[in-house]
């Protein structure tokens, strides 16, 4: 009897990255398939921005939202339709990571308020802190008190939804890692970003973030690894997909 493969990871695509990061890194889903440890053939990559549709949540056995150009304040039909998905794959206890759009779409999507931050944008390797939940947390505990990580946003979860617990923070960013209960997390920092990326972000916006009042000689003496931030998203795949396949 032939083995049946198991569902794949399915990478729900809001968006792509400019195209001087694309052309240097890729796109999202290739970034996060990197650090994840994904091969192609364990994830199934949605291009819900372009209109692709997702299959029903079953068919998945976790699924990664990834970040975005665009702004869930939008409200584009085709983030609505991928935001009304999220409602059911969390009612099926699909286990879900959002990442900074996905990360504002999934408060979005269960009853939070998304808006720009009203500090303006958080960009570069930013120092994150857990807080007090986060020890008991699976994707969480033992990690170090503090740890850096890359972001670029100007949209933020402004207000949480109903049971939603935050597990970490910023000196910018009152909700930096949010849990819904087990399986379903989400960060605002992109744990898929390594300094090239980052820097090849700067480059591209240098213009846009002098006026906005950044100084990127410190944005460039600021960078450094974050393997602590990508240890969230090695330690989904380990526990909810891995796991999930072995089982």
């Amino acid at each position: 009897m032939t083995e049946q493969a198991a569902p794949p990871v399915a990478i729900i695509e809001t968006g792509v990255p400019p195209a001087p990061v694309a052309g240097r890194h890729g796109s999202f889903s290739h970034m996060i398939c990197r650090a994840a440890g994904l091969r192609p053939d364990e994830a199934e990559i949605i291009a819900v921005y372009r209109g692709e549709a997702l299959r029903p949540p079953s068919s998945y056995r976790a699924a990664i939202i990834t970040g975005s150009p665009a702004m869930v304040t939008e409200r584009a039909p085709w983030s609505e339709r991928a935001a009304a998905w999220v409602r059911q794959a969390v009612d099926e206890k699909l286990p879900i990571y959002g990442i900074c759009y996905g990360h504002q779409l999934l408060a979005h999507a269960l009853g939070g308020r998304v808006d720009y931050h009203p500090r303006g944008r958080e960009v570069g390797t930013r120092d994150i802190e857990l807080l007090e939940p986060a020890c008991n947390a699976p994707l969480t505990a033992g990690l170090p008190s503090h740890f850096p990580a890359q972001l670029i946003h100007q949209q933020t979860v402004v207000e949480l939804p109903p049971g939603a617990t935050v597990l970490a923070r910023s000196d910018h960013d009152a909700h930096q890692i949010v849990q819904y209960g087990d399986g379903v997390l989400s960060t605002q920092f992109h744990p898929e970003f390594c300094t090239e990326i980052m820097a090849t972000y700067l480059a591209h916006y240098a213009d846009r973030l002098k006026e906005e009042g950044f100084d990127l000689d410190t944005l460039k003496a600021h960078m450094r690894p974050t393997p602590e931030a990508q240890a969230l998203l090695l330690r989904f795949i380990e526990r909810y997909v891995r796991t999930r396949k072995a089982a």
